[in-house]
């Protein structure tokens, strides 16, 4: 082999032997890029599971507090009859008859009826009812003959407000319930000229009804 030839070949094979270097350094800089990337990854992901888990408690500490105690002005279970609500949403006047919390069982009547009768149930220790007054009650109203409920107070879930005694409401109503006294309970049997008449048309109800209506208010 020539000198010239010799010197080509040794000058190919340190071209070969650099690009070589070349080639092994970029893959090692590549590999170190990559094992960087990779770890930055697991720093995020565990930045962001330590978040989630403080969130996570903070949430439970929040539910635990709301679940261990009431609200402030919460009212006790030993609260006075007074300031217990009446079964259709009214409060009760103070000192009156829990049974008032109740709704009544308003059977039919029997025989005849020609007059208003009031039968008082439960006498209430507040002030007599007076005419021109707006009273607030809950009621049952029934047929007289059979029993069957067309009108209720309660199943509606809330009181009735109506002035009295200057014909707002029928005439059963304004004579029956003037001069009863607050918190009291009371029946009704209203013949049929006092109430709706005998005419059913409309959808009223017509005939002798019977009303069982409990006084809350009058003001």
């Amino acid at each position: 082999m020539s000198e010239r030839t010799q010197n080509r070949a040794q000058k190919s094979e340190r071209r070969l032997a650099a690009q070589l270097a070349e080639q092994k350094a970029a893959e090692a800089k590549r590999r170190r890029q990559a094992w960087a990337g990779g770890l930055a990854g697991v720093a995020v992901v565990a930045v962001l599971i330590t978040v989630f888990v403080i969130v996570g408690r903070g949430g439970d500490d929040d539910a635990a507090d709301q679940a261990g105690s009431a609200p402030t002005g919460a009212p006790s279970a030993s609260a006075s009859a007074s300031a217990a609500p009446a079964g259709a949403g009214a409060p009760l006047p103070e000192g009156a008859d829990p049974a008032l919390n109740t709704q009544p069982t308003v059977e039919a009547g029997e025989g005849e009826l020609s007059k208003l009768v009031v039968t008082p149930l439960i006498k209430g220790t507040g002030p007599a009812v007076k005419k021109g007054q707006t009273i607030t009650t809950n009621y049952v109203g029934v047929f007289y003959a059979d029993g069957k409920e067309f009108d209720s107070s309660w199943s509606r879930g809330e009181p009735a407000s109506f002035p009295i005694g200057v014909g707002q409401v029928i005439p059963g109503w304004d004579q029956g319930l003037v001069g009863v006294n607050v918190g009291s309970r009371v029946q009704l049997d209203i013949p049929a000229e006092l109430a709706y008449g005998k005419d059913a048309s409309g959808g009223r109800p017509a005939g002798p009804l019977r009303f069982v209506v409990d006084i809350l208010a009058a003001q």
